[in-house]
């Protein structure tokens, strides 16, 4: 989507900021973090952004083209179908490298809480949040399958 399209949208109220975060996979803030520093003001009283930037106006960049571009998964890892990221394996990588990277396939998973040592934890929290799941299952996966146990 271009960004004069992206503000026109959101002016009129076609599209809202939550919206835009989960179309881009990011959060509120990223999305309002970048239309700032395309040169937009948001307005509150009446609703609008409107530009305070330099001329010209950036109405043709594709608003996507901002974002960093993720890697996907490839060999034994399984694709997310619905991004399809593809991320390099090397001979030194393994599933719990690529989690780490931050790549996520989704499956169906039972909630349960245990207790951590603050080192653990520091790392598992280093990860995304919506990818800690399966970066602890990946963990516990592998080192089950070295013991036999998988």
């Amino acid at each position: 989507m271009l960004v004069g399209e992206l503000i026109n949208k959101v002016t009129n109220k076609e599209i809202t900021i939550r919206e835009l975060a989960k179309l881009y996979h990011v959060t509120d803030q990223t999305i309002q973090r970048k239309i700032k520093k395309l040169g937009y003001s948001w307005d509150k009283k009446k609703e609008v952004y409107k530009y305070v930037g330099k001329s010209p106006q950036p109405v043709n960049i594709d608003f996507s083209t901002l974002f960093r571009k993720k890697q996907t998964v490839t060999n034994d890892l399984r694709k997310n179908k619905s991004k399809n990221k593809v991320i390099p394996r090397n001979s030194s990588s393994d599933v719990i490298d690529v989690l780490l990277i931050g790549t996520k396939a989704s499956s169906k998973r039972v909630y349960q809480g245990f207790y951590f040592d603050k080192d653990i934890l520091s790392i598992i929290n280093s990860v995304p949040k919506s990818y800690k799941s399966e970066l602890i299952n990946e963990a516990l996966r592998k080192v089950f399958k070295e013991k036999g146990l998988l």
